[in-house]
């Protein structure tokens, strides 16, 4: 157990919370969600504010051609949250927006649990329009979303406020969106002190309190709204701050508003914290390298595996450095009960009988340009002879795009052309809806876990490390986490190398050359012919990187470095 003094109230506009909630969309939120149970397991005093989001983020539908249709997600609340007492009030365009909160708690080994408060506006109370504040995850114009970061930022506090929460330590922001925080804490620092003006007093005290976590090296993922439109939501008083100390560029630029009233700042992996130095040349920038939770994300015959070997390692989880001692056969036959599990639950979802002695690719994410999941597909004739040569392949794909994301839409529907094209020679599915549910299963069940984002896009990336946990390695781009986890056909395998930035399609033409080559000279044969070495390379992706890429390794380096 962990002991340390001192409240920490964690901000994100998404959270992982459970695989039947779906208050979050990707990786985001399931980190936050793995943050929050290691944080409860270390009894961590920590208390977790989000928003409620009645309709999710979108259920994904999708037709033959791989045509994706959104849905309403239905869920009742009521089923999951005790609903809290006491009322907040934020302003929103000039009106009153009244608030309350829902309790979710967050149980650990310990004697500390962690309580997460959710936002709504769903009330009677509130105008029509305000109900549905916190309905939608990311969705909406503009004026919605700032409407939304108000709720999370201002509301936030207040509500947190009427809580009996007034002894806070840190207020941790786990991405910009909920920025508009330091504006409610100078505020209140400022009547603290007696003054009436925004002073170098009040701006010290606020930093001195707040930690920013960035995640992206992607401009469209640092939230930017107009004056104008920061104007029409916001309160005189915040606009008044906001024009004194706070513009940039002429407008309010969420990430910006952190990084000034934040006394550290970091990015999620070493490599993301050199690229964040360099978009933010003005500002310290840290780095702690994401991880997963290792009790969530550990498969049931792994973690029987474990229990039988590993004594006491989901309190530890650096003891899993002793699986480079596991028995191979043990660990193959408990990649094969998972992988088993995998196949009999895509049977049964989509009604497709994968091979279960077929070398089975995984690749999973937020479905966008940059994340190239048709990278693969560039030449699929030479895709094609590589499984007739060397052996049999299949994939598994999975992963939503954005509802306004035409581009990303396109590209599953060109994954469901390719597999139409190469069906008589290798076998390719798409799990549609995917979710934590579904992560679960194939991070723990295919052989080989892909990732080839556009360098150097990739902040952390965190299935990989699941993955990791899961005796299965890593066959990605030198960015993000992988650039720390890779040990050439130790842990897994590079596509490239860690110093490739470029945004035409030599680098794409370049990365498919690799993944092609990797796969036909080097691990198609070790699985085929080698077997004892492909396992030895699962063995030590658990040894070497499951065992650190947690978030019990996470969490100590955030209360050395910026709690406490």
């Amino acid at each position: 157990m962990f002991r340390a003094p001192g409240v920490v109230a964690y901000f994100s506009m998404e959270i992982a919370l459970s695989p039947d909630i779906p208050t979050y969309c990707g990786g985001l939120g399931v980190l936050a969600g793995d943050t929050l149970r290691s944080a409860a397991d270390l009894s961590l005093p920590l208390v977790a504010v989000t928003l409620l989001h009645r309709k999710g983020y979108f259920f994904q539908k999708l037709d033959s051609d791989g045509r994706q249709t959104e849905e309403v997600v239905y869920w009742k609340v009521e089923d999951f949250f005790q609903e809290m007492g006491g009322r907040g009030m934020i302003e929103v365009d000039g009106r009153e927006v009244f608030l309350r909160a829902w309790k979710y708690t967050v149980k650990g080994r310990g004697a500390r649990n962690v309580e997460v408060f959710l936002l709504d506006t769903d009330l009677p109370e509130n105008d029509p329009m305000d109900r549905s504040l916190t309905d939608q995850l990311y969705g909406g114009e503009p004026i919605y979303r700032l409407a939304q970061e108000i709720v999370l930022g201002i509301g936030g506090i207040r509500m947190l406020r009427v809580l009996g929460y007034d002894n806070i330590r840190r207020y941790h922001l786990n991405e910009g969106h909920a920025s508009l925080l330091t504006l409610e804490l100078l505020d209140e620092e400022i009547r603290r002190l007696g003054e009436t003006e925004l002073s170098e007093s009040a701006l010290s005290a606020v930093r001195q309190k707040c930690v920013f976590t960035t995640h992206t090296p992607v401009s469209a993922g640092h939230d930017l709204f107009s004056i104008n439109l920061a104007k029409q939501l916001l309160s005189p008083k915040n606009i008044r701050y906001i024009e004194q100390r706070f513009l940039q560029d002429g407008c309010l630029n969420m990430t910006h508003l952190a990084l000034q009233n934040s006394h550290y700042v970091n990015g999620v992996a070493k490599q993301h914290g050199k690229v964040s130095r360099k978009m933010f040349v003005n500002y310290v920038i840290d780095s702690i390298t994401n991880g997963v939770h290792a009790t969530t994300w550990v498969c049931r015959p792994f973690a029987e595996l474990f229990d039988r070997f590993i004594t006491g390692w989901r309190e530890d989880n650096a003891s899993l450095r002793y699986a480079a001692g596991l028995p191979r056969a043990e660990i193959w036959n408990a990649h094969r009960s998972a992988k088993k599990a995998l196949l009999d639950f895509i049977a049964e979802r989509l009604g497709v009988a994968l091979d279960l002695d077929a070398f089975t690719i995984g690749f999973a994410r937020r479905v966008t340009a940059y994340k190239r999941p048709d990278l693969v597909f560039g030449d699929i004739e030479r895709l094609r002879k590589i499984a007739k040569s060397t052996g049999k392949l299949q994939f598994i794909f999975g992963g939503k795009a954005h509802p306004h994301d035409r581009h990303g839409k396109e590209l599953i529907e060109k994954i469901f052309a390719a597999a139409k094209h190469l069906s008589n020679d290798i076998k390719i599915v798409y799990l549609p809806n995917y979710d934590m549910h579904i992560a679960s299963r194939l991070t723990a069940g295919v052989d080989l876990w892909l990732n080839n984002p556009q360098p150097p896009m990739e902040a952390s990336g965190t299935s990989g490390m699941k993955a990791a946990l899961n005796g299965v390695p890593s066959l990605s781009v030198l960015d993000g986490w992988w650039i720390e986890g890779c040990i050439e056909g130790i842990t897994g395998w590079a596509i490239g190398n860690s110093n490739e930035i470029s945004h035409d399609g030599h680098l794409a033409a370049s990365h498919a050359e690799d993944l092609y080559n990797r796969l036909e000279n080097t691990i198609l044969p070790m699985y085929y012919n080698n077997a004892n070495d492909y396992i030895q390379v699962m063995r030590s992706a658990i040894a070497l990187n499951g065992s650190f890429f947690s978030t019990e390794r996470m969490m100590f380096e955030y209360v050395l470095k910026a709690y406490y």
